[in-house]
C-alpha cells in the first residue's frame, strides 16, 4: 500500500471510528466528568479500563492488581487483535471485561471512572488528553511524555478538565521512601549540600532498515496508529517492540536509561529536596557526550553504608553518556555521576552537613548509620511496589484530592530527564547552561529551546484545550 493510501485509511479512520483528536467534542458525561469524587461512593470499586497490553500491563497483572483494594477492570484495548484474546483469555477472572482494539470507542461505550496508559511514551500523551477530555481520570506510565513542551500540555489539559492525575513513578507512594524523604526535609543531615544521582544512558538515533513482515495483528493502519506522532518508518520488529531504544519514541527507556530509571530516580531528588513544582537553575556538561556502556562492573563489596548495586541487577547498557551537574536555586548541587554498576540506580544520595541518606525504593544505608536503623515498622515496604500507588490514585478518585505522582509533579521528573538529554546534545563543556523552571525555558540556549517540543504527524495533533 502506498502512503498516500495509508493517510487516506487513517482520516477514514479518525472519521468514521470515533472522533478527531484536534476536534472533538463529548459524546456522553460519565460520571466521573466533574472530578469531584462525589459520585464514585466510598464503598464502591472505581470502574478502569486498561489502554496498552504489552509487558508492564502483564507484569500489573501479574504481580500488582491481585493486591489492589477498589479496582473493578472493566475493559482493555490495545491495537493488535491477538494480544487483546490472549490478554482476555489468560485473566479469565477479568469476567465481564470486554476487549478494544480503539480507546476511544472502549472510554465511549464503557465509561470507564478512569484508564491506565501503560503504552509507548510516544503515544501517552496523545491518549491521555483524548482520555482526560472524553471525561476520564488518568493514570500514566512514566515517563508521561516525549517533550518538555508535551508535558506541560498535559497539566494544563488535567487543570482544564479538573481531572485526578497519577504519574507511574510510584516511590512517592512507598512508605519507606516517604519516611526516608521526610527525614531529609526535617533536618536529620542538616542542611543539604549535594545530592547524587546517577549518569544514566542516552536514547540511540534509529537507521532506517529495510521493511520486515507484520506481525499477526499487525498491519499498515494499525502500524500507522501505533507510530501516532513519531515518523512514519518502515515496519521493523526493533522499533515495535524495542521502541524505549530509540529517541523518536522515547529519552532513553532502557533499564539503566535517561527516562527508564531516570525518571524514577530524578523524581526520588525532586522529592527529597521538595523540588516538587519546580526544577535546576543551572546545568553544566562536565564532559563530551559520547557512546558508553552505563559503567565499569568491577566486582566489589558495597561499603556498609551504600544500598549495594546488587539491588538493581547492575544492567549493562550502551549509548549516549557524559557526566553532568545542576544546581537549584538553593545552592544545592546535583551530581549525575554514579555508574550503573554501583550506588542507588533507582534512588539518590543525599548528603548534608551532618550525615548523608541513601535512598534505593527497597532499601536505605546511611552515615551514621542510626539515621536510618531506627525506622518505624509501619514504614517498611510490605505489598507489592505499585499495589500502594495505584491504590492512592483509587482513593483521589473517590475524594478529589491531588494524587502523590500528580501530573505537575510528573512534569518535573520527566522534565530532568529532557533536561540531561538536551544539554548532552546542545551545550559545550563547561558552560553554564541557564535554566527557567518557571518559564521552561532556556535562557542562554536557543538550540535547546528548539528541542522543547516536536512536530507531530499529521492527524495526532494534540487535542485543542484552548
Amino acid at each position: 500500500m502506498k502512503r498516500d493510501q495509508r493517510r487516506i485509511l487513517r482520516r477514514d479512520f479518525v472519521k468514521s471510528g470515533v472522533l478527531s483528536a484536534a476536534a472533538f467534542s463529548p459524546l456522553f458525561v460519565p460520571r466521573c466528568v466533574f472530578g469531584d469524587g462525589v459520585n464514585v461512593g466510598a464503598n464502591e470499586s472505581v470502574k478502569v479500563a486498561l489502554i496498552g497490553l504489552g509487558g508492564r500491563c502483564a507484569w500489573l497483572c501479574n504481580h500488582e492488581f491481585p493486591s489492589v483494594s477498589g479496582i473493578k477492570i472493566v475493559a482493555a484495548c490495545d491495537l493488535m487483535q491477538p494480544r487483546i484474546d490472549a490478554f482476555m483469555n489468560r485473566y479469565k477472572d477479568l469476567k465481564a471485561a470486554q476487549g478494544y482494539t480503539d480507546f476511544r470507542k472502549m472510554i465511549e461505550k464503557e465509561k470507564p471512572d478512569g484508564v491506565m496508559t501503560i503504552t509507548a511514551t510516544h503515544q501517552r500523551a496523545w491518549i491521555a488528553a483524548i482520555a482526560m477530555q472524553m471525561g476520564c481520570h488518568v493514570y500514566i506510565e512514566k515517563p508521561m511524555a516525549l517533550t518538555i513542551e508535551e508535558g506541560r500540555y498535559l497539566v494544563n489539559a488535567a487543570r482544564k478538565f479538573n481531572r485526578i492525575t497519577q504519574v507511574g513513578t510510584q516511590q512517592r507512594s512507598l512508605p519507606l521512601c516517604k519516611w526516608a524523604c521526610q527525614q531529609v526535609q526535617n533536618g536529620a543531615i542538616g542542611k543539604i549540600k549535594v545530592v547524587q544521582a546517577p549518569n544514566f544512558v542516552g536514547p540511540n538515533i534509529w537507521t532506517d532498515q529495510p521493511q520486515e513482515p507484520y506481525p499477526a495483528g499487525m498491519n499498515d493502519e494499525t502500524w500507522d496508529t501505533w507510530t501516532n506522532q513519531a515518523p512514519l518508518r518502515p515496519y521493523h520488529r526493533r522499533i515495535h517492540l524495542g521502541w524505549s531504544n530509540w529517541r523518536d519514541y522515547d529519552a532513553g527507556g532502557l533499564s539503566f536509561g535517561v527516562s527508564g530509571w531516570g525518571t524514577h530516580s530524578y523524581d526520588q531528588v525532586n522529592m527529597a529536596l521538595g523540588m516538587n513544582e519546580t526544577g535546576p537553575v543551572e546545568i553544566i556538561l562536565e564532559e563530551e557526550c559520547t557512546i558508553q556502556n552505563s559503567g565499569k562492573f568491577v566486582a566489589r563489596k558495597p561499603t556498609d553504608d551504600e544500598t549495594g548495586a546488587a539491588y538493581y541487577g547492575g544492567a549493562k547498557v550502551t549509548g549516549p553518556r557524559a557526566k553532568m551537574k545542576m544546581f537549584f536555586a538553593n545552592g544545592v548541587e546535583l551530581r549525575l555521576h554514579l555508574d550503573g554498576d554501583r550506588g542507588p540506580g533507582l534512588g539518590c544520595i543525599v548528603t548534608g552537613e551532618n550525615g548523608k541518606i541513601e535512598i534505593n525504593r527497597h532499601k536505605l544505608s546511611s552515615n551514621p548509620k542510626e539515621l536510618t536503623a531506627n525506622m518505624p515498622d509501619e514504614f517498611k515496604n510490605k505489598r507489592p511496589e505499585s499495589v500502594y500507588h495505584i491504590e492512592n490514585w483509587l482513593e483521589c478518585i473517590k475524594n478529589g484530592k491531588k494524587c502523590n505522582a500528580d501530573v505537575e509533579y510528573g512534569q518535573r521528573s520527566t522534565t530532568l530527564c529532557e533536561l540531561v538529554n538536551i544539554v548532552r546534545t546542545t551545550a559545550k563543556v563547561g558552560e553554564k547552561i541557564t535554566w527557567d523552571p518557571t518559564n521552561e525555558k532556556f535562557k542562554n540556549n536557543e538550540k535547546g529551546n528548539e528541542l522543547l517540543k516536536r512536530q507531530r504527524r499529521k492527524g495526532y495533533e494534540l487535542p485543542d484545550i484552548s
